[in-house]
């Protein structure tokens, strides 16, 4: 049974609260049961830190926070929903989990929607794992990103958010160049994500400059920097790792997609190399 069977069919609100869990009781149309029926069933899944918490806290704080800022500039475009759906479409999310998602991403985008708390809450949940923090981010700048770049205020309600979650505003910078670079990297014909090659602007092959800005380094680096650059980006997105951290099971297609867009800009430095 997955997280949100749990939800549904349990009882859960004596151990949840906090704000972000609100968010998923008004997504899910209900206020949380705040008896303490099937304690025994839930008590060890859904205790603080246990994965299948962790995997809820995760999933509820993406669409909601990735709604609030698609409505960061006043008005949720098309583009943006229609990005939102397509991240969707590469979890291959159940009808039940997509209906959710959509809610959430609903629920983010209320005036009253509660930022802060929700990032306070999910900060703690995930109890310093810069694995998550770190997905989450590229998730959120990748549906940001959908219109075709990121507005300012987009960008600086993306670094209140670092701030709030004390994640590193230099990473965030380093996730965006990234980013810019895996756009340009899949519009050049990465056969990897859906998404990219619906949007792909011309058949040309991924150049070494874009390979390179995929992995963080510039052309000038040295063999060695290039292969731990290219170590330390496959273990940070490892979906096995991630799951392990709590990343729920229907985001892992993400990191997939992910590592394989990795080690092919690392295949074209090699070839270029002869490494």
């Amino acid at each position: 049974m997955t997280w949100l069977g749990k939800v549904v069919g349990g009882t859960f609100g004596f151990f949840m609260g906090g704000p972000l869990f609100a968010v998923l009781g008004a997504a899910l149309g209900h206020q949380f049961d705040r008896s303490v029926g099937n304690v025994g069933l839930l008590q060890a899944d859904l205790a603080p830190g246990a994965r299948n918490r962790v995997q809820m806290a995760f999933f509820t704080a993406t669409f909601s926070v990735m709604g609030h800022v698609a409505k960061a500039d006043g008005r949720v475009s098309e583009a943006e929903i229609k990005a939102a759906r397509a991240i969707m479409n590469r979890m291959e999310l159940s009808d039940d989990m997509r209906k959710t998602a959509i809610r959430l991403f609903n629920e983010g985008k209320r005036p009253d929607f509660p930022l802060d708390g929700t990032l306070d809450q999910f900060r703690a949940e995930c109890h310093r794992r810069s694995s998550l923090l770190r997905v989450f981010t590229e998730i959120q700048l990748e549906a940001a990103f959908a219109d075709g770049g990121l507005h300012a205020t987009e960008e600086q309600l993306l670094l209140r958010i670092c701030d709030r979650l004390q994640f590193s505003r230099f990473e965030f910078h380093a996730i965006k160049a990234r980013m810019e670079a895996e756009l340009r990297f899949a519009r050049a014909g990465s056969r990897y994500s859906q998404w990219s090659r619906q949007r792909a602007a011309s058949a040309r092959q991924p150049s070494p400059a874009d390979a390179y800005a995929v992995l963080g380094i510039v052309p000038s680096a040295s063999d060695g920097e290039i292969r731990r650059a290219y170590r330390k980006l496959m273990s940070q997105h490892h979906p096995d790792k991630l799951v392990a951290n709590g990343l729920p099971e229907e985001m892992v297609k993400l990191a997939t997609e992910k590592t394989q867009q990795i080690r092919s800009a690392y295949e074209i430095i090699a070839k270029a190399r002869k490494l």
